[in-house]
């Protein structure tokens, strides 16, 4: 009994050729969709460094009032009251990016040393290209200062000037669409140069009640 072939061999070929065939169209197929994605992803990419790489908020000391300085006499410790109004703006330069601040707060410096309690100030969200007013509310109350802080009055109260730093730190987050990124910690530093007259020093300490010295504009620097 003979065996009967349904295809010749020339047909076996010919269905061996169809799938190489194939399989080159499927690579060139696989090759253009993963060169697309490729190029799609690295625009994305570049989109998304050029929005989510904002520049840091802007802050500006819009005024600073000074109603009260005394440091006690000794012996020691030397002690430090003080109150302090600072009102700052605070402005985000983006203009597709919002800024959350989630913990803000606010102290006063003066000769390197904190001479107020830290003031808490409400967190809040700024939009794109927003500007904000902040005020803080700064007041020590027997803050425990160098020996030395008293000469540093007497000599700023002789030259009718004293220099301040009012400061703010705190934890920001970046808010791009519906996207927000991480917890960001921010620092500024804002430099008042107060003027005052008429007070006396008293005591030998450098007692200054009473005083009441302002300025009014003053740029800040901001760390993120």
């Amino acid at each position: 009994m003979s065996i009967i072939y349904d295809t010749s061999p020339e047909h076996c070929a010919a269905k061996e050729k169809i799938p190489l065939r194939h399989i080159k169209k499927l690579n060139k197929k696989l090759f253009f969709a993963l060169s697309s994605l490729l190029l799609s992803l690295l625009f994305l990419f570049l989109l998304f460094f050029l929005i989510l790489h904002p520049s840091k908020p802007q802050f500006h000391l819009r005024d600073t009032s000074l109603y009260d300085f005394s440091l006690s006499s000794p012996p020691l410790p030397r002690l430090l009251n003080s109150t302090i109004e600072a009102t700052i703006a605070s402005n985000n330069p983006n203009t597709h990016v919002g800024v959350y601040y989630d913990h803000l707060r606010a102290y006063a410096v003066y000769k390197g040393q904190q001479i107020t309690a830290e003031a808490e100030l409400p967190p809040f969200y700024q939009g794109n290209g927003d500007t904000d007013i902040l005020s803080a509310s700064l007041v020590g109350v027997g803050m425990p200062v160098a020996m030395s802080l008293g000469y540093e009055v007497v000599r700023d109260q002789m030259n009718g000037k004293m220099v301040l730093s009012i400061r703010l730190d705190g934890v920001m987050r970046w808010k791009v669409g519906s996207w927000v990124s991480g917890r960001y910690r921010f620092d500024v530093d804002c430099v008042a140069v107060i003027g005052y007259g008429g007070a006396a020093a008293g005591g030998g300490g450098g007692m200054m009640a009473g005083v009441v010295g302002s300025m009014e504009g003053a740029e800040c620097s901001t760390n993120v």
